[in-house]
């Protein structure tokens, strides 16, 4: 008789099955019209950004930024390019840290539930958005996840506490903080930074954020993706990359580095996706600016 961990592992073999059974059909589909091979740059960031993920720095926000800095991803599909492309290497990370990392299996899997609700609300709305209200989304969403990390950074947020479960009105919270999360996942903002902040605050011991953070991305990830997918809503050679990097840099987190002393790269991730808010939030204002200046086609 399986336990419960052993089913949610059936589960989250699942989902990985029908992830790539829906991403692999999309890519056959467009092969004959693209060429895929994608490039040393996407796997290389696949590699940067997943390696310092699983040491629990976030990817969403840095892939962003390297994205906007090269331009190599053009804003209208960058949160459906992140969800897609980092769906394998976060899958990964679920399987190892809810083998390693001791939570109460019932919480666990009441917040995954959460979450991947929340992204399949959100993703059906952000895959049809405008490329401005894309920008708009994403700056709003990266200045939040700045301020975030720099709570957590320098400790203005409480340690967490000694519990290993959620009851009563702190399980409520949980589930709809997670909710939340899960659908603001979908915008690109990522889930760790403020997962772990409400882990801590609900009073649980920190390291359970780990298993919580990533099993309930590995679970949203896949439903989101498939939003995106279906409405062709993400850049696909930049998606490979991302996934060809990302597996082996989780492995090599997780197996062979463990740990790194991280407040350096915390501080200049903060520094990066403030940046990146900031020109995000430019472009949409000059665009808007360019919309409206632009004459109106003449009529017949």
């Amino acid at each position: 008789m399986l336990s419960i961990k052993g089913w949610l592992f059936v589960a989250l073999g699942v989902f990985a099955v029908f992830y790539l059974s829906i991403w692999l059909s999309d890519i056959v589909r467009r092969r004959r019209a693209e060429a895929l091979g994608p490039g040393v740059n996407h796997s290389a960031i696949g590699f940067i950004t997943n390696f310092f993920d699983t040491l629990g720095i976030g990817s969403f926000a840095t892939t962003t930024s390297f994205y906007r800095f090269w331009k190599l991803v053009d804003d209208r599909v960058i949160p459906g390019t992140l969800n897609v492309g980092h769906t394998l290497p976060t899958i990964a990370q679920a399987f190892i840290y809810i083998t390693i990392v001791e939570v109460d299996m019932k919480t666990l899997v009441l917040l995954i539930g959460a979450s991947v609700a929340g992204a399949w609300l959100g993703a059906g709305i952000v895959a049809g958005w405008s490329r401005r209200k894309v920008q708009v989304g994403m700056g709003a969403a990266l200045l939040a996840a700045a301020t975030l990390m720099i709570l957590s950074l320098f400790k203005l947020v409480p340690g967490g506490g000694n519990a290993l479960a959620l009851n009563g009105a702190m399980l409520w919270v949980g589930l709809a903080g997670n909710f939340v999360l899960g659908a603001l996942m979908t915008l690109g903002i990522g889930l760790y930074a403020p997962c772990l902040i409400m882990i801590s605050l609900l009073g649980m011991i920190p390291t359970a954020a780990f298993p919580i953070m990533m099993g309930s991305c590995a679970f949203l990830m896949p439903v989101s993706s498939a939003q995106f997918v279906r409405k062709g809503s993400y850049d696909l050679k930049a998606a490979i990359g991302l996934a060809i990097g990302g597996i082996p840099a989780v492995l090599i987190a997780a197996f062979i580095v463990k740990s790194l002393p991280l407040d350096y790269v915390r501080g200049l991730v903060i520094v990066v996706v403030i940046y990146t808010a900031t020109m995000m939030l430019r472009s949409a204002i000059i665009e808007r600016r360019q919309a409206i200046e632009q004459p109106a086609p003449a009529a017949d």
